[in-house]
């Protein structure tokens, strides 16, 4: 029995285990595999007694969860933005209303989310912020703005937006965390962002006066940063052990490569994998040992500045175990494709923004600094 997980746990796995095999179909239409989800009880896991979400779990049994469902190959999920991110800041900071309105239908798979924090210019700092909000003689909010790397935008239904609703503020003071609804033809318009990977998970999303509704501001007027932060503190936890079965899957490739090609003999690429491997295990203990939360601060910032750099260098070694022919295509050019790329050489080249996306490494280490080891705070520039 691995550490941390019961004979309970066990018995709940098998039972995960058999509805996976038999429910997974790649391929699937996601959001009807959304509702196929919620159906059978899978949404909602971590919300607790509160009547909104389906099945009850423990902590470990949530995590048994992600771990089998990132094992089987099942779609890649739509709505995990509303259930991991938006319901638990519901949970924490949400009116009875705002639960009663938009937990439900989370839950059963029919309404997906999308995420407003990041700005052409604020990303890391997202305190700098410049979409607005503005309140209307009828009490509503007219948003105006513009979000960037919006994940899933071209599917959601809604967006939680943080905007400015002080005009005359600056910083983290003066926001508030609003729940639009992406459908205003209009008055939002969605740009998907091509990577180089020729793929387009991120968009941009432009708001042209945007209608929100006044009892749709979570936490209330200006307490936007303070929803905001609890947010990003649930973005991570349960996921990071998902998130790290991928990876072993990622560096088992990895390995099978490195014996095929015969750069395995190498005992400098020999010592790379090895390290990588134990990089990865000691990753699932500290995850492990912090899911319950700690409350310290530097947490989430050293589990992210460990599996961004893990990441980004397995990418590298998937490259260099093959040697010339990682720069090679699998397939032939054509006009709508003009490059197509091998499961390695996705890795390497979306790994590369791992270390920036989801708060850069330099932003880490500044709030480790200042927020854990007390160190001066960096001097900001005039704005």
């Amino acid at each position: 029995m691995d550490f941390g997980f019961s004979a309970e746990d066990d018995v709940f796995r098998t039972e995960v285990r058999a509805w996976l095999a038999e429910h997974a179909e790649a391929g699937q239409q996601r959001r009807a595999w959304e509702r196929t989800l919620g159906k059978a009880g899978w949404i909602g896991l971590g919300w607790g007694q509160g009547g909104y979400g389906n099945r009850t779990a423990t902590l470990t049994q949530q995590v048994v969860w992600a771990e089998e469902y990132a094992r089987s190959g099942a779609p890649a999920r739509s709505g995990h933005i509303g259930e991991k991110l938006l319901a638990p800041t519901l949970l924490a900071h949400g009116s009875k209303e705002q639960k009663d309105r938009f937990l439900p239908p989370v839950a059963v798979g029919e309404e997906l989310w999308c995420q407003g924090y990041s700005e052409p210019g604020a990303g890391s700092d997202l305190a700098g912020i410049r979409t607005k909000a503005e309140r209307a003689s009828d009490g509503t909010y007219r948003v105006s703005g513009q979000k960037i790397w919006t994940s899933l935008a071209h599917e959601a239904d809604w967006c939680f937006v943080l905007a400015r609703t002080d005009p005359d503020s600056r910083r983290h003071h003066g926001l508030s965390f609003l729940l639009v609804p992406m459908d205003q033809p209009g008055r939002i318009e969605v740009r998907p962002i091509r990577q180089m990977t020729g793929t387009s998970e991120f968009n941009e999303v432009f708001f042209d006066g945007a209608h929100a509704r006044a009892e749709h501001v979570v936490g209330g007027e200006g307490a936007g940063w303070k929803v905001a932060m609890s947010l990003l503190g649930f973005e991570r936890g349960v996921s990071t052990l998902a998130q790290q079965v991928g990876f072993a899957q990622e560096l088992d490739a990895v390995v099978r490569a490195a014996v095929a090609s015969g750069t395995a003999a190498d005992p400098v690429v020999r010592e790379r994998l090895v390290r990588q491997w134990a990089e990865l295990r000691t990753m699932r203990w500290n995850a492990l040992r912090t899911l319950g939360g700690s409350g310290d601060p530097g947490a989430p910032s050293a589990a992210k500045l460990l599996w961004g750099g893990w990441h980004q260098r397995l990418g590298e070694l998937a490259m260099q175990v093959r040697g010339a022919a990682a720069g090679v295509g699998p397939g032939e050019w054509s006009p709508s494709t003009p490059y197509a790329l091998d499961e390695a050489q996705h890795l390497f080249l979306f790994s590369r923004a791992d270390t920036i996306y989801g708060g850069s490494d330099q932003v880490q280490r500044t709030i480790i600094a200042e927020r854990v080891l007390g160190l001066p705070r960096e001097p900001k520039g005039v704005v």
